[in-house]
């Protein structure tokens, strides 16, 4: 069965850049640079890493309203994001600035009140408790399936692509199913609980491809409902509750499978969302987790990521799920291919920016520029290794051995 969205593609990506030819130009002519103890604390930090305001190179930072550098110094990351979505300031190649800015760590210099009390409040209290689990379905994942079918590929993966041997982000997200495929030595017949699920690629990959009998577990009307018409017709059984109530699922299953879920879950949860896979896991049964990772401890994700795409999100680190899997799960093998990430939101940006056209009549141009800020930005992140993208491969020790697969 083909996937819904298969009359509306626009062909795989062209070799992804900041600004494609068809891309409006950022507003490149600068107010006169301000001499300001702001701006000259502003233009001091950036030039670490290697940005120069008003200069000429693709990276560096234009400035259109002189009340940027205050607002900045005030507001750190959330400021930074919400002055270019105001258009107070742009670059010709986001995607760059984003990625110096990461490497010389300046979101570190730049202080905020917001990041501050995130933090506390993600130390305190249990940001992604099953009261407010739906708070990130109502805010990014049901905002509206046609700018996911304009951006994504075929089968409508959100999540990174495995590029090895791909020249197409359809090609690299179909390397992605298969390859999990593979890891879970996955075979006919065999039942498999897909924590997550997303848009039910991969539970319809499974399906359709390995003819196993899937249930899968997510919070999103929208995903849901798309899920439900494309996988009609196949042994798919999809439910749109959280992920904790897979706990009351009868039986167990030959494997298990979260994808892009763990980033939703929060460090309170981790150790609960681990037994709960283990709990529904077959003996001698495998369970695969596919998550961004980060290279420290958090208890929150950055202010703007928080208000403006993920509320209530977070990049668990090796101490963090180590922690939680401790006792519980052997882990046969941890795959990181970060890298990959960012050549896959560069073809996610590219495909958003050429449909924008067929899109600006339902989003305004501040939601554009915050979608681009999301993308390149992301972007940035994996680029200078400030953001990782693990597989891991979990067992509860019972098989005998376990061949890595890539």
């Amino acid at each position: 069965m083909s996937s819904p969205r298969t009359g509306l593609y626009r062909g795989p990506a062209e070799p992804p850049t900041a600004n494609p030819p068809n891309s409006a130009s950022p507003r490149l002519s600068s107010v006169p640079r301000p001499t300001t103890a702001a701006a000259r604390k502003v233009a001091e930090v950036f030039s670490l890493a290697g940005i120069q305001i008003g200069g000429p190179r693709p990276w560096d930072l234009q400035v259109h309203d002189d009340r940027f550098y205050a607002r900045l110094l005030a507001g750190g990351d959330l400021a930074a994001g919400e002055s270019y979505m105001d258009g107070w300031w742009d670059t010709e190649v986001l995607d760059e600035l984003c990625t110096r800015v990461h490497r010389a760590n300046l979101p570190a210099l730049v202080g905020g009140w917001e990041m501050f009390w995130l933090a506390l409040k993600g130390r305190i209290l249990n940001r992604q408790r099953r009261s407010r689990a739906a708070e990130v379905a109502e805010r990014h994942y049901n905002l509206g399936n046609d700018i996911y079918r304009a951006m994504l590929d075929l089968r409508m993966q959100y999540t990174c692509a495995y590029w090895k041997d791909a020249d197409t982000l359809d090609q690299a997200q179909e390397n992605k199913l298969r390859l999990i495929c593979r890891k879970i030595q996955l075979r006919p017949g065999m039942r498999v609980l897909d924590l997550g699920g997303g848009f039910a690629g991969l539970s319809h990959f499974m399906a359709s491809e390995y003819g196993c009998r899937v249930v899968m577990y997510n919070i999103s009307a929208a995903q849901v409902a798309y899920g439900r018409e494309w996988c009609n017709g196949l042994p798919v059984r999809i439910e749109q509750k959280d992920y904790r109530e897979a706990a009351r699922e009868t039986g167990t299953f030959d494997r298990v499978v979260s994808v892009g879920l763990c980033e939703h879950i929060g460090e309170k949860n981790y150790r609960g969302f681990l037994e709960i896979a283990h709990g529904r896991l077959s003996p001698g049964g495998l369970f695969l987790l596919h998550t961004i990772g980060g290279n420290q401890s958090y208890t929150c994700t950055d202010a703007w990521i928080d208000k403006y795409i993920f509320p209530n999100g977070m990049t668990p680190s090796v101490t963090q799920l180590g922690k939680a899997m401790e006792g519980l799960w052997v882990v046969e093998d941890w795959h990181n291919f970060g890298p990959d990430y960012d050549k896959t939101l560069m073809a996610w940006w590219h495909n958003f920016d050429r449909a924008w056209p067929s899109l600006q009549g339902k989003y305004d141009e501040r939601f554009y520029r915050m979608w681009k800020y999301y993308l390149l930005g992301c972007a940035g992140g994996f680029r200078a290794r400030r953001l990782q993208l693990w597989q891991l491969v979990l067992s509860k020790g019972d098989i005998p051995a376990y061949s890595p697969v890539r």
